[in-house]
């Protein structure tokens, strides 16, 4: 057996409790991982709530968890290129709330020995969804991004992809972020009422393209004003939006083992480097997961919120 954090039913943060679960058996294409850290993404409350029922149904214990890093237990048939004892990092369809999780190699990337487990468990989601909002928008060398939502989790990791490719970035975020935003070689501008004539003011030459990541404060008009056309916003939160404004949403990938390992080469290359920032939020114990999502839920991170088993 081993433990984990589920849910039995849809609720708010306090229907998450422990359980005994058995120990999972690899199957094809998959690696058990001893879990170590994993991260708390918006995506774990909205499953959690029911909010995502329709498009993301669960089966109930449900246990919550993204992304990961932790070290190889034991592989299934057909997976090479791991052994156990390795560390690791990925990301799963769920289960990472756990002492032990089952992850498809496709989704694993090594973890370097300098990489600290707690940043390892924040590259998965972010970078996987940084790399492919960017490919999804059109964003080229030598343009202007705007990206609301820049401070976060996700925010973090696209303004140094977007960098690296020579674009330059304007970050709406509160005050107290603008000095992180700019570490990150990021231009900050503080959300809220006025925000169109303040980005102005910072790009009198336009904005070509714009990526909501914060999903919330009615940004997508304002950034087809801003970018002068829907198809050149892009919203990775807010689907409901996404229809009302014809604007595109991605939540997803098509071709899982090209993105994430595309987006893990790209993380680790600006690790090699010594540039990568990966800002923690918060760091938890898996048993206050609750905790942790109710400060996911609330918005407003400067970078990762992290679970350690």
């Amino acid at each position: 057996m081993t433990k984990a954090i589920a849910f039995h039913e849809y609720g708010g943060a306090d229907v998450l409790h422990p359980i005994d679960i058995e120990l999972p058996a690899p199957g094809p294409g998959q690696v058990r991982v001893a879990v170590r850290t994993v991260g708390v993404n918006p995506l774990d409350h909205k499953v959690r709530s029911g909010a995502m029922a329709e498009v993301f149904p669960v089966t109930f214990p449900a246990v919550n968890g993204y992304e990961l890093a932790g070290v190889v237990e034991a592989l299934g048939e057909g997976v090479s290129g791991f052994a156990p004892g390795d560390e690791v990092f990925g990301a799963v369809m769920g289960g990472g709330y756990a002492e032990h999780a089952l992850v498809p190699a496709v989704m694993l990337g090594r973890k370097p020995a300098a990489l600290g487990w707690e940043e390892a468990a924040a590259i998965p989601v972010a970078a996987e969804t940084a790399d492919r909002a960017l490919d999804v928008l059109g964003a080229q060398a030598g343009e202007t991004l705007l990206v609301h939502g820049a401070a976060g989790g996700v925010g973090t990791v696209l303004l140094q992809f977007a960098r690296a490719r020579g674009i330059t970035v304007i970050g709406t975020a509160s005050e107290a972020n603008h000095d992180h935003l700019r570490e990150l070689g990021a231009i900050p501008v503080t959300y809220g009422e006025g925000l169109a004539e303040r980005v102005r003011a910072i790009a009198p030459g336009g904005v070509d393209r714009a990526l909501d990541a914060a999903g919330q404060g009615g940004v997508l008009p304002l950034s087809v004003e801003l970018t002068g056309s829907a198809d050149r916003v892009l919203t990775i939160a807010d689907i409901v939006g996404a229809e009302q404004y014809g604007i595109r949403f991605t939540g997803g990938a098509e071709g899982v083992e090209f993105h994430h390992q595309r987006a893990y080469a790209a993380a680790l290359a600006l690790h090699e480097a010594g540039t990568l920032r990966l800002p923690l939020h918060r760091v938890f114990p898996l048993a206050e997961a609750a905790e942790a999502q109710r400060v996911s839920e609330q918005g407003h991170l400067r970078g990762k919120i992290v679970l350690t088993v």
